[in-house]
C-alpha cells in the first residue's frame, strides 16, 4: 500500500490556520463516561510512561502511518489523546494535527509546541473545508469509546477531512478484550458503515505489525481509502 506523500517542504499557507475552529459539541462518549478530569489525564499518560519505562514500543501506530504515507505527508490524529501517537509522527517529519474532545489530555498534549492540537468532538469534527489529509488515523481503542450511534458521523467528518485518495486507519479492541467502558464494534460493521461514508476497503490486520487477521484475532486494524483518489 501506499500513501500520497505531500510535495514540497512548505505547509500549504491556507491549510494551517491556527485560528480553532468553533466549537460544536457532540453527545458525550464512552470515554467521557470512562474518566474525566486533569488528574485523570496524568494518570492516564503515566500509564503509558511507565510502559516506555519498561522497554514497551509504544510507536508502532506511527511507523504503520509513515509506511503507508512517507513524510512530508499531512496527518491527521483523530481521538489523539495526550498526543503520543501525533507527537511522534511529527518527529517522523509528517505536518501532523491532533484533535480530541478531552480537554484536559489535549492540554497535556500541547506540551508538545511542534504539532497542533485541537479540542473537537469527531462526530461534528470540521477543521475547514481546504484542510485535507493524506492519513487519518484513530488508534488506542478510538472507535469503541466513541458515543453510542455516533460512529457513522464520524467516519463521514473524517473522509471529508481526507484528500482524494487519502487513507482512513483505524485500530481497535474486539468484543472479549475490550478495556472498561467501552462498547464492541464488529468489523462488518465498520466496514459497512465506511463503505456508506465514500470509503473503500483496502485491507486489515491484526495489529500495528501488520500480523494477519483471522476470525479468532482480538483486535482489528483496518485500512480504507477516500474513493475518487
Amino acid at each position: 500500500m501506499t500513501g500520497n506523500p505531500a510535495t514540497g517542504n512548505e505547509r500549504p499557507s491556507a491549510m494551517w490556520s491556527t485560528t480553532p475552529p468553533p466549537p460544536r459539541p457532540g453527545p458525550p462518549t464512552r470515554w467521557s463516561a470512562h474518566q474525566h478530569g486533569p488528574e485523570a489525564a496524568l494518570a492516564y499518560r503515566q500509564r503509558f510512561l511507565d510502559l516506555a519505562a519498561s522497554g514497551r514500543d509504544l510507536h508502532g501506530e506511527a511507523r504503520f502511518v509513515t509506511e503507508l504515507a512517507p513524510p512530508p505527508s499531512r496527518v491527521l490524529d483523530a481521538g489523539c489523546g495526550y498526543g503520543r501517537v501525533a507527537s511522534e509522527l511529527t518527529r517522523l517529519g509528517h505536518y501532523t494535527v491532533g484533535v480530541d474532545a478531552d480537554p484536559d489530555l489535549v492540554a497535556l498534549a500541547e506540551e508538545d509546541h511542534r504539532t497542533r492540537f485541537v479540542v473537537a468532538d469527531l462526530a461534528t469534527l470540521d477543521l475547514r473545508t481546504e484542510q485535507e489529509f493524506h492519513v487519518v488515523v484513530m488508534a488506542g481503542n478510538v472507535v469503541p469509546f466513541l458515543a453510542d450511534g455516533t460512529l457513522p458521523a464520524v467516519l463521514e467528518r473524517l473522509t471529508a477531512h481526507l484528500a482524494p485518495g487519502g487513507h482512513l486507519v483505524a485500530g481497535f479492541s474486539l468484543a472479549g478484550s475490550l478495556p472498561d467502558g467501552a462498547a464492541a464494534v464488529a468489523p462488518a460493521d465498520y466496514d459497512r458503515w465506511a463503505r456508506a461514508a465514500g470509503l473503500s476497503f483496502i485491507g486489515r490486520f491484526a495489529g500495528w505489525d501488520r500480523s494477519r487477521f483471522t476470525p479468532d484475532s482480538d483486535y482489528s486494524l483496518s485500512v480504507h481509502r477516500r474513493l475518487g483518489g
